[in-house]
């Protein structure tokens, strides 16, 4: 626990993975921390910490033990005393918290929507039968067979930046990425639909 206020000479140390999604939440904590504090940047340091999740791309994370895989370094390192606090996606926390630490406050709710990419397609009806989604979610996968079972699934891993990558080399026709952070990354134009007059996001369960 942080028992003094951080100063350019003892900054705050902010854990995270190194991800630009991961490193603009990290950003947007230190600045919401600078201005409910009335602290200067230099009071805080960002600590980008690699995952066992950012090693290894080549497997589904079922096989290599989960959603904890994207968080075990860095609680290991906030146990440690290695960094002072943890920013996680809440959509990489496991269940259970490990001894010791405590999820303790939220950013706000950001867009909660699927958005649908594709440099090929402009919504999920423009698919045909037998195109390659590239999707990781078990949810997502679930949700896109419900509705259109004639479309083949691949496993689709990495950050936004790979996953477009991914799309740009024909890996798939389409993936579907968090509106949360298109949003964060001011990326909201690889999107291929907004809410109303046609929607092409799908709510997250």
């Amino acid at each position: 626990m942080v028992r003094t206020t951080p100063t350019p000479d003892a900054p705050l140390r902010i854990g995270t993975r190194g991800s630009p999604l991961a490193l603009a939440q990290a950003h947007e904590t230190r600045a919401r921390l600078m201005a409910a504090y009335d602290l200067p940047e230099e009071a805080f340091e960002i600590v980008a910490i690699k995952t066992t999740g950012d090693r290894v791309l080549d497997r589904p994370l079922k096989e290599i033990g989960g959603k904890g895989l994207f968080t075990r370094e860095i609680e290991e390192a906030l146990l440690a005393g290695h960094i002072d606090i943890a920013v996680h996606s809440m959509k990489d926390m496991p269940v259970a918290q490990p001894a010791g630490l405590v999820i303790d406050c939220y950013l706000p709710r950001e867009d909660p929507r699927d958005a649908f990419v594709s440099p090929h397609a402009a919504c999920l009806a423009d698919l045909a039968p037998g195109d390659v989604v590239g999707t990781s979610s078990l949810r997502r996968r679930a949700q896109l067979l419900h509705r259109r079972p004639d479309l083949q699934v691949v496993e689709f891993r990495g950050n936004v930046q790979t996953r477009l990558k991914k799309l740009a080399d024909g890996v798939a026709r389409c993936t579907f990425l968090a509106m949360a952070g298109l949003n964060r990354l001011g990326m909201v134009h690889v999107a291929r639909g907004t809410a109303g007059g046609g929607t092409r996001l799908s709510r997250r369960a």
